[in-house]
């Protein structure tokens, strides 16, 4: 890995990608600093070491909630429009067919996700607005009084210009940079919060006073990082067979390849699909827990309580989310890609089965089989800190799943990207 990032910036090319990632990542983390004018900063760190559901949002804010600053949503909202796009897709005819399109149509339906972001982005802002305002960390905010809510739409304004700015330099950095843009920015916040989550574990008393027990947290967390990096690079590999062709005498073709299903087809989305999923009852609880009436304030403290992170039915319905998610998002990328029609436009086949629909059969046998490992095995990852902390005794969140996921699965993804170009420039040498 080294060896590779020290090659690549000999290449001026590589070195400039590199370079304007890093660039876009301090961007970012010095705009995180702005706060949003009014906010009580004492009260929020009280608040965030308190709420497990806003320590989540922060995580996907990438830090920025920690001080609760223009970019305080991240690319949550974004996040969440990819889910719906992703489970419109299937059933609406007209985004199907863009689906089939090849990049021009992924274009297209990127486009309309970005336009959906806008109204998610304002509804979240909303409220967690509200909920700041109710737990006294904003003050003045109000959209039905007349004497704020010039104050109030503003503020909403410019939060969800935050998460479309965000939006905004991701694509820069999938365009110019290095990796997936939106999946660096989070990785961004995740690196940058590590440190302060260390020595808060520290500080706090919890590595002195349960030495043991940190111990075991911190092994069960490099145990759990091994785990992760064998489920991304697991691979079943399908033989294929090319048909030999004649043309003018000569014969062409009549090679083996094989196509590389991987155990764990959809990476770290499955995580972010179903937490997404599980914060959003949970905000919604918090900011109807101020009703006034009692009916709403009851319903709403059991549905907080039912998805608290640190309760055992979250947990159970976090793994069975996960594991649906794994197989439905696995299914989406297979039946884009077309693997068993564009086999047989090549003239390629797998030994032993007929080309068109069994291929696809066969095909879709072998993903649901391999896949049932790989949505277990990410069910057990996202659930692990959960019973590491049952048996070590330490809680915290900087060893998530969520957040070791989305570290090794950007690091590996990016790495590979790197590498990937290091092997083309190498391949335009030997040409020339």
């Amino acid at each position: 890995m080294l060896e590779a990032a020290i090659n690549a910036f000999r290449i001026p090319e590589l070195r400039r990608k590199i370079l304007f990632t890093v660039g876009i990542l301090v961007l970012f983390r010095f705009i995180a600093t702005i706060p949003v004018p009014g906010v009580d900063r004492e009260v929020l760190q009280q608040l965030l070491e308190q709420n497990q559901l806003l320590g989540m949002l922060n995580l996907f804010s990438g830090s920025t909630l920690a001080n609760f600053s223009i970019l305080a949503m991240g690319v949550y909202p974004y996040i969440t429009a990819s889910i719906i796009m992703q489970l419109l897709t299937p059933i609406i005819p007209r985004l199907e067919e863009l689906s089939r399109e090849g990049q021009q149509g992924r274009n297209r339906i990127n486009h309309y996700t970005h336009w959906l972001t806008v109204p998610l982005a304002l509804l979240q802002g909303y409220g967690q607005a509200v909920l700041m305002a109710n737990a006294g960390v904003l003050s003045d905010f109000g959209l039905f009084n007349a004497d704020t809510a010039l104050r109030s739409i503003s503020i909403l304004l410019v939060m969800t210009a935050g998460t479309v700015f965000l939006v905004w330099l991701g694509e820069l950095i999938t365009e110019n940079g290095i990796g997936n843009g939106v999946s660096i920015i989070i990785f961004g916040g995740i690196v940058a919060s590590l440190p302060q989550s260390v020595a808060n574990l520290i500080g706090g008393g919890t590595a002195t006073q349960n030495v043991l027990g940190t111990v075991g947290f911190i092994l069960i967390g490099l145990i759990t990082i091994v785990g992760i990096v064998l489920l991304n690079e697991g691979v079943r590999r399908i033989p294929v067979q090319h048909a030999k062709r004649i043309r003018r005498g000569r014969v062409y073709g009549g090679g083996s390849t094989y196509i590389p299903l991987k155990v764990n087809s959809a990476g770290m989305i499955p995580l972010i699909f179903a937490i997404s999923i599980m914060v959003f009852p949970g905000m919604i609880a918090n900011f109807l827990q101020t009703s006034d009436r009692d009916w709403v304030r009851n319903l709403a403290g059991s549905v907080a309580t039912a998805f608290n992170p640190n309760g055992l039915l979250y947990q159970v319905i976090y793994f069975v989310m996960v594991v649906a998610f794994t197989y439905f998002y696995t299914m989406v990328l297979f039946q884009q890609q077309n693997i068993a029609e564009n086999l047989q436009k090549q003239g390629a086949f797998i030994p032993g089965v007929r080309p068109g629909r069994n291929t696809e059969a066969y095909l879709t046998r072998v993903l649901m089989r391999i896949t049932l490992v790989g949505a277990l095995s990410l069910g057990v990852v996202a659930v692990l800190p959960y019973i590491a902390a049952q048996i070590t005794g330490v809680t915290t969140l900087f060893l998530g799943a969520t957040s070791l996921l989305i570290v090794v699965g950007v690091a590996i993804d990016t790495m590979r990207q790197l590498e990937a170009q290091l092997m083309m420039r190498n391949y335009e040498g030997f040409l020339r």
